[in-house]
């Protein structure tokens, strides 16, 4: 059952608010008031969506209340009624957008609910509206960042290549052994520049591509992340367990595009005194959900950086030179197909993180 419209009458006269009640209290959520005082205080209170107000009230009038309302309380519809006829305040309150349509007293009961109707869906109209507007304005505000530190990220090894190669050029001859030492070193940056390649290119598909749901094997999706990830660092002991009784449906990119990211982290992010690197990884698998566990014995992360490891270029640690998109990756692949994630974390001895997805699979027929 949808929840029921909240309307707030404002009306001197107490038989009006008292005939509305009668006419319109199953059909709404109806709150009412005699003064100005009282109807600001509901809005202050309540999450009024249409506001309807008499026109004649002994301190003000309906117009100048909404004057005053819309702008502490500029989401509600306003809906204005009157028992004569003043034309050029109607006109000026109109064109000001104070009120969205007037209704003459007495009001015809299906003129006044079908106003109420078409004030509550542009109520909704104007509130997805502004979801949109802050939607759009977040993804035009990571893009900016995505462009500025992208510009940066690529220079910067590009720069340390044209600094190497002039020292080279520079070195004099028979010094083979200083040479391959600049080749080495103009390999890490390139290394490093196609990580930061392939992430955006993650990046691009994990925003564009299409959901695709199909059969996922969490065992196989496993094994073929840690063989991907394994050659990071191959003295690290995997401890994989899967439960999956029933058939699991998924978008298998951005799952699998989501446990590289996280499984390539808890490998990369090991500390270098360890001499038992582990990780450990489960699956468990229902007719509504996976829960999935992702967890290390790596360097760990800050307390006050936990909150923050999911914006898009935040780097926790400079360990090992991390790009600081991956989990923001991970995060926006999730919420893509509706999981959740959630992590623990204790700096220095390692981290947890721990995954929701739904099961997309279909009922069986019966």
């Amino acid at each position: 059952m949808e929840p029921k419209i909240r309307i707030l009458y404002i009306d001197d006269e107490a038989n009006n608010l008292l005939a509305f009640q009668a006419s319109f209290r199953r059909l709404y959520e109806i709150y009412t008031a005699e003064t100005v005082a009282d109807g600001l205080n509901i809005l202050n209170d309540k999450d009024i969506q249409v506001i309807i107000a008499d026109q004649r009230m002994p301190k003000t009038t309906g117009v100048e209340f909404f004057n005053i309302v819309r702008k502490a309380h500029p989401n509600p519809v306003r809906i204005l009624l009157t028992g004569y006829t003043d034309l050029d305040a109607l006109i000026d309150a109109i064109n000001k957008g104070e009120i969205f349509r007037y209704i003459k007293k007495p009001w015809d009961e299906m003129e006044l609910k079908t106003a109420i109707q078409n004030a509550f869906e542009l109520y909704q109209t104007r509130k997805q509206l502004r979801a949109k507007v802050d939607e759009l304005q977040k993804a035009n505000d990571e893009l900016n960042r995505f462009v500025y530190s992208t510009s940066h990220d690529l220079r910067s090894p590009l720069a340390n290549i044209l600094g190497i190669l002039n020292l080279a050029k520079l070195q004099q001859p028979g010094k083979e052994k200083d040479v391959n030492e600049y080749f080495a070193m103009i390999e890490s940056c390139v290394n490093k520049m196609d990580v930061f390649i392939h992430k955006t290119i993650e990046y691009y598909k994990g925003i564009r591509l299409d959901d695709v749901n199909e059969d996922v094997d969490f065992k196989k999706m496993f094994t073929d992340s840690i063989e991907l990830c394994n050659m990071q660092n191959p003295q690290i002991v995997f401890d994989v367990h899967v439960d999956q009784p029933v058939a699991f449906r998924c978008d298998g990119f951005r799952l699998s595009l989501i446990l590289n990211n996280l499984i390539s982290n808890a490998v990369k992010y090991q500390r270098v005194d360890e001499a038992n690197p582990r990780v450990k990884l489960s699956a468990v698998v229902s007719e509504r959900q996976a829960v999935i566990h992702i967890e290390d014995n790596g360097v760990g992360i800050i307390e006050e950086h936990l909150n923050k490891i999911f914006q898009i270029f935040f780097r926790s640690t400079d360990f090992k030179n991390g790009l600081g998109i991956g989990l923001y990756i991970v995060k926006e692949a999730l919420t893509r197909i509706g999981g959740e994630i959630s992590v623990k974390s204790e700096f220095g001895k390692g981290t947890s993180f721990a995954l929701t997805v739904p099961n997309q699979a279909k009922e069986p027929e019966k």
